[in-house]
C-alpha cells in the first residue's frame, strides 16, 4: 500500500490537483476536508484556526479510509502542515506514504481563496496556516505558479515513478 499525501496550505491547488491525478491514473482519491468533524467545519466558517489537538481526529479518520482501501495506490489531499499531524499521518499508515507538498507564495494564495466561492474556509485563516505550517523535510515539493495541468502532470509521474 502506498498512499500520496497532496499537503499545502489552503488555496494551493491541493484537491484539484489531487483529484485529477487520481482520475488520470485511475486511483481512489480521498478529500481530507471529508473527514473534518461539524464542530472543526464551523470553528473554521466562523474564522477561528484549528489547534492540533482539534486536527487529531480528523488525522484519524483519514488514516481509517486509507487503511480501508483495497487499492495499492490512494490519493489524499489534505493541508498536513505540521510535522505532528504528518507524524500521525505516517504512524498510522505504517510509514506506507510520501508527502506532495504543492508550496507557494502567500499573496497569490490568498488571491486565490478570494477568489473561492462556497468553501468554509476563511480567506482571513490563511495567516494562520502559513504560521502553522512547519516546511517538511521529506517531502517533494512542487511550486503552485505551475499551471495545474502541469502540476497533475508532475504528480503523475512521482506516482508511476519505478
Amino acid at each position: 500500500m502506498s498512499i500520496y499525501i497532496i499537503m499545502g496550505v489552503a488555496g494551493c491547488g491541493k484537491s484539484t490537483v489531487g483529484r485529477a491525478a487520481a482520475d488520470h491514473l485511475c486511483l481512489p482519491y480521498l478529500e481530507g476536508d471529508d473527514f473534518h468533524s461539524a464542530h472543526s467545519v464551523e470553528k473554521m466558517r466562523s474564522g477561528n484556526a484549528l489547534t492540533n489537538e482539534d486536527r487529531m481526529p480528523w488525522v484519524d479518520a483519514m488514516v481509517a479510509a486509507c487503511l480501508a482501501q483495497t487499492s495499492d495506490q490512494t490519493i489524499l489531499a489534505c493541508s498536513a502542515l505540521s510535522e505532528v499531524v504528518r507524524d500521525r499521518l505516517r504512524d498510522g499508515l505504517n510509514g506506507a506514504c510520501e508527502f506532495i507538498h504543492l508550496h507557494g507564495d502567500q499573496a497569490i494564495l490568498s488571491q486565490r481563496l478570494s477568489d473561492r466561492k462556497g468553501h468554509f474556509f476563511k480567506p482571513d485563516l490563511l495567516a494562520s496556516q502559513f504560521a502553522a505550517l512547519d516546511m517538511p523535510r521529506d517531502a517533494i515539493i512542487l511550486d503552485i505558479v505551475d499551471p495545474i495541468e502541469e502540476l497533475v502532470h508532475q504528480v503523475v509521474d512521482l506516482i508511476r515513478k519505478p
